[in-house]
């Protein structure tokens, strides 16, 4: 893999991003520690956590994530500078009443205190991409369809969070701000008035797209190409869906040892939708048929699509690691991507 610019920016990444939500619940420390340095020397240089991690999300995990990615930066001296580090800062409560005492809305002394909060427990003195988590807005995410105007209130402005992130930039502790679990609405008008009064234009955005949830096709991929916004998606293999591990089984058998086995609010979420388990079982299907492991098809669909900048992966062994990144540099062929449009033309998608 070769590192290349990040969207309109400076950073040179790998195409492969390794995400790490699974540290401090799934993965302990050694063995996160172990999976990071086995990514670095097989050349990815991108790392993307969050405030909020690990997931799923427990008061007695919150910052696990972000404290364990610390303690490996301290203990490798001249690590941190090798790697471009990105982060999120939670946006308005999600049910999670330890995140800001479970407030509704993420004010700029909110998006300031918990940079901090991050820069502490990440052990460095700067964030190479800062980003929303998810919008400081009334707005469908997280699996929601529909934009509900009566589930309007008052919420920090765009204008006045873009104030924060520029504050964070000026004094040296953010390079690049981002956005995740966005809509085409939020990221036009971040960008507009950005340009409009001066302030931090958002590089990227963090969104969910593999073969059952591919929403951001329909407007967003071209929301962002004509603003030049780059995309760093997550679940590309659909919280393991796209591997196979559930195809036999299910989700709901206690043999499998998958996170959508394991976890009871996983089972709740669009990933364990009866229909989101009936596509992927599909593309699968698919991927069999043209000689290939679901995993090697579901990432190489996304890793040569032409909206990903860097593709998200997220590991639970070093042998997940492997796999995924041995699948970079495969190909499909015109027929096998005509297959899969033809499932999603008949299934559409599942898991947006």
């Amino acid at each position: 893999m070769h590192l290349k610019p990040l969207g309109a920016s400076e950073l040179l990444v790998s195409p492969i991003c390794l995400g790490t939500m699974t540290f401090g619940e799934q993965v302990d420390e050694p063995r996160a520690h172990a999976i990071l340095d086995h990514a670095v020397a097989r050349g990815m240089n991108f790392i993307d956590t969050a405030e909020m991690y690990s997931v799923p999300p427990r008061a007695e995990t919150y910052g696990a994530t972000e404290t364990i990615l610390g303690r490996w930066f301290a203990a490798r001296p001249g690590m941190r500078q090798q790697v471009v580090l990105a982060t999120k800062v939670a946006g308005p409560s999600r049910g999670m009443p330890w995140v800001r005492g479970g407030a509704a809305n993420l004010t700029p002394a909110d998006i300031h205190a918990a940079c901090d909060a991050s820069l502490k427990r990440l052990q460095t003195d700067h964030i190479d991409l800062y980003q929303i988590h998810w919008p400081n807005r009334n707005a469908p995410s997280f699996g929601s369809i529909y934009f509900e105007p009566e589930r309007d209130t008052e919420y920090t402005s765009i204008h006045d969070q873009l104030d924060a992130f520029a504050a964070l930039v000026k004094a040296g502790k953010v390079r690049h701000i981002g956005l995740s679990n966005e809509t085409p609405y939020g990221v036009a008008e971040f960008v507009r008035i950005a340009e409009a009064h001066g302030l931090p234009r958002v590089l990227t955005v963090q969104n969910p797209y593999c073969l059952i949830s591919r929403s951001l096709d329909n407007g967003l991929d071209e929301t962002m190409h004509r603003l030049g916004v780059a995309l760093i998606p997550y679940s590309p293999l659909g919280f393991g869906l796209l591997t196979g591990k559930y195809d036999e089984r299910g989700i709901h058998d206690p043999a499998n040892t998958g996170r959508m086995a394991l976890f009871e609010r996983m089972k709740q979420q669009r990933w364990g939708r009866p229909a989101a388990l009936a596509a992927a079982r599909r593309y699968n299907a698919l991927a069999r048929e043209h000689g290939l492991t679901p995993t090697r098809m579901a990432l190489a669909w996304c890793y040569t699509n032409w909206r990903v900048a860097s593709t998200i992966i997220g590991v639970t062994t070093r042998e997940q690691l492997d796999e995924d990144l041995d699948a970079w540099g495969t190909t499909l062929s015109p027929e096998l991507l005509a297959a899969i449009d033809a499932i999603r033309w008949e299934m559409r998608d599942p898991a947006q």
